[in-house]
């Protein structure tokens, strides 16, 4: 690991965000001299971010904590064309309006991380629909095009990996890498922007940037990426049996939230701590000496931390306190998960099968008839046996029926 000078640089290396960096001494030099501004673009293609998007928020935290200008760009513009990157097929073409709306709530988690001017801090959040939807086609072909060499864009991954799979590109999508390259030099010009960060996936797109902006600008620009994240196990870091693990409470509600960080792999904790709370390393150093079952405790401190730092201190409290409940109790706190069912329903009784889908436990009943052979479904704490039982207002306690997959997963059945 190199030894930075600037703060930026040192404590993204020593928390494990630099994979690769352009010019490092440069850059280096650069942080530690003055302010720099750096951007990480986020497509709109979903109502919310997910986990996987955590990383390179924190990204933009550190930076803004060092001293620095981070900048969100938001991809209205390039949403409208889809990021091959890492993709076998063609992404769905969104409207306008989609694209909008998916926007607005993707702004919402970001005022959780950066401080924006007009909160009183640094951080701008700018939109590439601003100057990519007013493109003239002629004029950027002419301008931006001839910079870009067909053999040289053939040869990056992101399209060759289509290619090699006989996977259909679309030319629509084969710009992605120049309009990409475009932003850096649009956002230099408009924010003295210095440098784009990213996942290691989008090396080659960024060195695009850097390459238009010193035939467009004489600008020396600069690139860092950061590791993907895989789990010990070698799966893909926020992807779980029931979907991906959103950041709006809507989606996720921050128990569930809370649930995925506690279950994080023994091997894990110690980096996750790094990269996805804010405690001292020190103190992280401290919970990863722990050993045995002992570990446990640092889970829940990077439960509790890392859920904190998405949906506030107060309901990751109570997200960890419903799990002390849940677990060490054994009670049905009335903080889990609840869906209601109709009070006539219930009385007329529902299949457990049923109600285990119902709950989003399950995907399907089969899968409850599976989980039920191998013994991973309760109701009230009791294991489910009979594939057959229903369920009626006999089980009701204190006005609820907890339904259970495995140890860890709980909903709360409430009549109403």
């Amino acid at each position: 690991m190199s030894t930075y000078k600037s703060d930026f640089l040192k404590v993204l290396a020593e928390r494990g965000f630099i994979h690769q960096v352009s010019e490092p001494d440069q850059l280096d030099q650069l942080a530690a001299s003055r302010p720099i501004t750096a951007y990480i673009g986020f497509d709109c293609t979903a109502a919310s971010l997910h986990i996987g998007s955590l990383l390179p928020i924190m990204m933009l935290y550190w930076m803004q904590q060092t001293g620095h200008r981070p900048i969100a760009l938001m991809g209205g513009g390039t949403t409208r064309v889809g990021d091959p990157s890492g993709k076998d097929e063609s992404r769905k073409i969104l409207t306008d309006e989609q694209i909008n709306q998916n926007l607005t709530g993707i702004r919402a988690v970001f005022s959780k991380f950066l401080k924006f001017e007009d909160a009183g801090g640094s951080a701008i959040m700018a939109n590439n629909a601003d100057w990519l939807n007013g493109l003239n086609y002629i004029d950027f072909l002419r301008d931006v095009g001839r910079h870009f060499s067909v053999n040289r864009m053939l040869s990056f991954d992101s399209v060759k990996m289509r290619l090699e799979r006989q996977h259909e590109l679309s030319f629509l999508e084969f710009n992605y890498m120049i309009l990409q390259a475009y932003d850096f030099v649009e956002l230099h010009k408009r924010y003295a922007c210095d440098l784009q960060m990213g996942g290691s996936d989008q090396w080659g797109n960024i060195v695009n940037g850097i390459d238009l902006g010193r035939r467009m600008e004489n600008a020396q620009l600069f690139a860092l990426t950061a590791p993907l994240i895989t789990t010990a196990s070698g799966a893909k870091m926020g992807k779980t049996a029931a979907g991906a693990v959103w950041l709006d409470a809507n989606l996720v509600s921050p128990y569930e939230y809370w649930q995925f960080w506690r279950n994080t792999e023994d091997g894990d904790v110690v980096r996750f701590l790094k990269l996805f709370t804010i405690l001292p390393l020190a103190e992280i150093e401290r919970l990863g000496s722990l050993k045995g079952q002992d570990i446990n405790e640092a889970k829940k401190v990077l439960a509790t931390e890392a859920t904190a730092m998405v949906h506030g201190r107060d309901t990751a409290d109570r997200a960890a306190e419903t799990a002390r409940q849940t677990f060490e109790e054994g009670a049905a706190a009335a903080t889990l998960p609840t869906i209601e069912i109709p009070s006539a329903e219930l009385a007329a009784g529902i299949g457990v099968l049923v109600a285990f889908q119902r709950a989003g436990l399950v995907a399907s009943t089969s899968d409850a008839r599976r989980q039920v052979k191998g013994g991973g479904l309760r109701v009230n704490d009791a294991a489910v046996s009979d594939e057959r039982m229903t369920l009626d207002a006999s089980a009701l306690i204190d006005g609820a029926i907890k339904l259970s997959l495995g140890r860890k997963r709980h909903v709360l059945l409430k009549s109403v």
